[in-house]
């Protein structure tokens, strides 16, 4: 059954490489990068043995348990993309749990990822294992180790499956993945606000953190070999074999249970709408609410701009007082204000096949630039509110209030201009998003290299366009920020009409471009 399965997935790998250019250009970067890693890990752990006993120890232990952790998440951010992780697309082979999870378990050891992760725990033997005993417990830990990182990451996938397949659990993913950038972000935070200058107290404090927990004992047993070393891989081993009991009962309960995902929602209406103006102008402007709302694609920029924004203001908010206070402040909200505008640069790519309405609807260019201008509108709704929120929070955390305004209309400047180049790139350069599970897929197959250069295209049009507001702001003059708004919304309207007036002879092109399969 494992070589059944492992032939199976190597078979999948082939033929969706099959005729596609960009795909076999990603999976040979995505080769080479695991191979990369793989080989630079391998060497970098091996240097170990030229450090201390003891820090070569602590650096094992969390390595071990950083590789578990990463085993972890690193699946649920594929699911819906790899076919091999979702139990339902197995539901219908005459296959017991057992077969199911054992074909599972081998499908997941094949591939590039576990062979960069199997070269870095073999290094962390080569800088840990003293000895012939050493070795040879390393060779048994490294087994394990990669037994309980599959198992464990198989086990969680399979728990949350059902979840994943809905919209809330897409949601509560995408938040997670925040979450798990903003604390891995943890330990330069420390450093940088002046804790934990001893860096070998905190990592031995880091590791003594994990060290009972079984990679970390997995890491110790290879340094401390002899009768102790067995008995901590012995611990592993049960462990092991109790997630593999818990993945098969929960893989049985998988195969039975009612996909969550096929359940109607319930329809609410939004208070927000009677706020809105009348028109097309307002019908626009809460359809993208919605999106706004809804979309677990779309909102993944917004996640990545509010996670780096705070990131950003914790890190830099130790500045002192005067220009560099004023950076502090004004520079994560631009950025975030940067990364909300580049929402703006595919703006139909979330209605896909939808958009052949809008194509038989409109008339003229004019009303094509009432659509646009809802769209806008909704966008800077939205950000000009989380602007001010991170505005707020860099101003208390840098202890410079008075640098709250300029930085909030700084980044509201920014936005605007945003929008208006972002508007005239999503009738220049459109894409289809992919009606997929995960919600971290950018663009249908073939269309990388369009969403790339649209991303790059819209930022690097938008900073120019900001240069000349964002410099005097940088150097002391904050009252010119007064004058960025006003500048910013000239460039929305404008990149507005420009953008109607090519979109409208284009419609059919970009109802085909954002209609691609996936």
């Amino acid at each position: 059954m494992a070589r059944l399965f492992v032939r199976l997935k190597l078979r999948l790998i082939a033929g969706s490489l099959r005729g596609d250019l960009m795909r076999q250009v990603g999976f040979v970067v995505t080769l080479v990068a695991a191979l990369l890693i793989g080989c630079g890990g391998l060497l970098l752990m091996s240097l170990l043995r030229l450090a201390p006993p003891d820090v070569a120890r602590d650096i094992g232990v969390v390595t071990f348990t950083a590789l578990t952790l990463l085993w972890i998440v690193a699946p649920l951010m594929a699911f819906g993309v790899d076919e091999t992780l979702d139990p339902a697309r197995l539901a219908l082979f005459p296959l017991t749990p057992r077969q199911m999870a054992a074909g599972m378990f081998a499908a997941s050891a094949a591939g590039p990822w576990p062979l960069a992760s199997l070269l870095v725990l073999l290094g962390v033997v080569a800088g840990l294992a003293r000895g012939i005993t050493g070795l040879l417990i390393g060779l048994v830990a490294v087994v394990l180790q990669g037994a309980l990182c599959l198992v464990a990451s198989r086990a969680v996938t399979t728990a949350l499956s059902r979840l994943l397949r809905s919209r809330r659990g897409r949601d509560l993913l995408a938040l997670g993945v925040v979450a798990v950038i903003l604390l891995s972000q943890l330990p330069n935070l420390l450093l940088s606000r002046g804790y934990g200058e001893d860096a070998r107290a905190m990592l031995a404090g880091l590791a003594g953190a994990v060290r009972w927990g079984p990679p970390g004992m997995a890491a110790h047993a290879i340094a401390d070999g002899g009768p102790a070393g067995l008995a901590e891989l012995a611990a592993v081993a049960v462990v092991v074999l109790v997630l593999a009991w818990v993945w098969i009962r929960v893989l049985r309960n998988a195969m039975v249970t009612a996909d969550a995902s096929t359940q109607a929602g319930a329809v609410r209406g939004d208070r927000l709408e009677r706020l809105l103006p009348g028109g097309p102008l307002g019908a626009v402007v809460a359809k993208q609410l919605k999106y706004l709302r809804r979309e677990p694609r779309g909102r993944m920029g917004w996640l990545a701009a509010i996670g780096v924004s705070v990131v950003i203001i914790f890190t830099a908010g130790g500045a002192a007082a005067g220009p560099e206070s004023t950076w502090s402040v004004v520079g994560p909200v631009c950025l975030a204000a940067l990364m909300i505008g580049l929402q703006s640069a595919n703006l139909f790519g979330a209605d896909g096949g939808a958009l052949w309405m809008n194509a038989l609807a409109f008339s003229s260019a004019r009303e094509l630039r009432t659509d646009l201008a809802g769209r806008q509108l909704a966008v800077a709704l939205v950000g000009v509110p989380l602007l001010a929120v991170l505005a707020l929070a860099a101003a208390l955390v840098a202890g410079d209030l008075p640098a709250l305004p300029p930085a909030l209309l700084a980044g509201t400047s920014l936005l605007l201009i945003g929008l208006g180049v972002g508007t005239l790139v999503s009738v220049l350069l459109p894409y289809t998003f992919p009606e997929r599970l995960n919600a971290f897929s950018g663009a249908a197959p073939g269309q990388g290299p369009v969403a790339m250069a649209g991303s790059f295209g819209a930022m690097t049009a938008t900073s120019l366009l900001a240069f000349p507001v964002l410099l005097p702001i940088f150097l002391g003059a904050s009252w010119v920020a007064v004058l960025g708004v006003a500048y910013g919304v000239g460039i929305a309207f404008g990149g507005r009409v420009l953008a109607a007036s090519i979109g409208y002879g284009r419609l059919p092109e970009i109802l085909g471009a954002v209609s691609r399969p996936a």
